[in-house]
C-alpha cells in the first residue's frame, strides 16, 4: 500500500512516478530505493538517522514484489534505482536478469542468508490473517478455508505477482505436493474474490470486513495491527495432521546494476546491516534481525512457537517458477 511521507529525510514516491535520480542539484545527495511494501515506517525512522549521519536523503518507491523487478527491467537502459529490496524468489529473479551489481556490504559475513549480490535485511514469515469479529468461525486449517461460508470473503495475493502470493503456492506444495497444491487452489477458487498484485492491500479489506480471510506475512501484519489498529489476527493453517508450518520470506536487499548513486547505495546497505540498525528490527519493524549476533526475539519469535519452519531451495524455485505459475494459472482457470 502506498503511503505519504513518513519522516524527515525520507521521500516516498509512488510506483507510477517518473525518473527519480537526475536533474537536481541535490541529486548526488540522494539514494533511491525500489522496495516491496511493508517496511515503510521502519524505513522512515532509519532514513532520518541515515540523513543525519551521511547527509543523504532516502527516496523510497514502494510496490509489489514482482513490480520492483519489473520496474527495474523497464528502466534497464536508464537505471533510476540505487538499491532493490524485494522478497524471494523475485530477488533471485532480479539477480538472474542482471539487475543487481556484484557487491558485498560491510558486516554481510554476519548474515547467513546472502550471496555476492543480495543479502537478507529483515527476516519475515508467511502467514494468514482473519477478522475475529466478523468471520463465521476462526479458521485453523487449510481445509477450513474451503468452507462455503467463506465464499466471496477470502482473497490471497497472486502467485507470480506478489512475493507473499508466491509463498502461498510454495507452502501448499510443501503441504500437499505439486499436484495436490494445484488441486487445492482449484477448489479454493470457489471462495476466492479474485487476483491481487499486492498483499498489503488485503490488510484493510480484512480489517474492514470486506473479506474475512487473506494471506499475509508476519512482519507486515504485525505492523498493521500496531500502526493502523487493524482488526485481524494472525494464524498459520494446519494440515490434516494438525501440523502448522511456514517458511522464511526475508526482505532481501542488493545494489542495483548501473545505480546512478552507487556509492550512496553502498552506504545505505552498510547502514541497514549495521548492528545498531539491526537491533531496531524486532521493536520497530516487527520482524527478525538477520545478523547472527543480534538475538531473534520479539513478537515474531513468540508467534512461531509450535510452528514448523522449513526452508525452500530458492535456486530450484526460480528454475521452475515460470512453469509453476503457468500450471497455477491453468488450475484456477485464469
Amino acid at each position: 500500500m502506498l503511503r505519504k511521507v513518513l519522516a524527515v529525510g525520507l521521500l516516498l514516491l509512488t510506483a507510477a512516478c517518473g525518473g527519480t535520480a537526475g536533474g537536481s542539484a541535490d541529486a548526488d545527495k540522494t539514494v533511491t530505493v525500489y522496495t516491496v511494501d511493508g517496511l515503510a515506517n521502519w524505513y522512515g525512522k532509519r532514513a532520518e538517522e541515515f540523513k543525519a549521519k551521511t547527509g543523504v536523503t532516502v527516496r523510497l518507491v514502494e510496490s509489489g514484489s514482482g513490480e520492483v523487478v519489473t520496474r527495474a527491467e523497464r528502466e534497464r537502459a536508464n537505471p533510476q534505482a540505487d538499491v532493490l529490496v524485494t522478497l524471494p524468489p523475485f530477488i533471485q529473479r532480479a539477480a538472474k536478469a542482471g539487475l543487481l551489481a556484484d557487491h558485498t556490504p560491510a558486516d554481510a559475513d554476519k548474515v547467513a542468508d546472502r550471496t555476492g549480490q543480495y543479502t537478507a535485511v529483515v527476516n519475515n514469515y508467511l502467514n494468514f490473517i482473519y477478522n475475529p469479529k466478523l468471520a463465521p468461525f476462526a479458521p485453523k486449517t487449510w481445509q477450513d478455508l474451503l468452507d462455503p461460508r467463506f465464499k466471496g470473503k477470502l482473497q490471497y495475493s497472486t502467485p507470480g505477482q506478489a512475493g507473499d502470493g508466491t509463498a502461498v503456492l510454495l507452502q501448499l506444495k510443501h503441504v500437499y505436493g505439486d499436484q495436490g497444491a494445484l488441486d487445492y487452489l482449484a477448489r479454493l477458487e470457489a471462495n476466492n474474490v479474485g487476483p491481487s498484485s499486492s498483499t498489503g492491500k488485503l490488510q484493510p479489506k480484512v480489517s474492514k470486513g470486506e473479506i474475512f480471510v487473506a494471506n499475509g506475512d508476519v512482519q507486515m501484519n504485525l505492523a498493521s495491527i500496531r500502526d493502523d489498529k487493524s482488526e485481524f489476527e494472525i494464524f498459520f493453517p494446519a494440515d490434516e495432521k494438525g501440523v502448522r508450518s511456514t517458511f522464511a520470506i526475508p526482505y532481501f536487499a542488493g545494489l542495483a546494476a548501473g545505480a546512478p548513486h552507487a556509492d550512496n547505495g553502498k552506504k545505505f546497505l552498510d547502514f541497514l546491516l549495521s548492528a545498531e540498525v539491526q537491533k531496531t528490527i524486532p521493536t520497530d519493524a516487527l520482524g527478525q534481525a538477520t545478523r547472527a549476533d543480534v538475538p531473534a526475539e520479539g513478537r515474531v519469535s513468540e508467534l512461531l512457537k509450535g510452528v514448523e519452519v522449513w526452508q525452500p531451495d530458492w535456486t530450484a524455485v526460480v528454475a521452475t517458477l515460470d512453469a509453476d505459475i503457468a500450471a497455477y494459472t491453468k488450475a484456477v482457470g485464469r
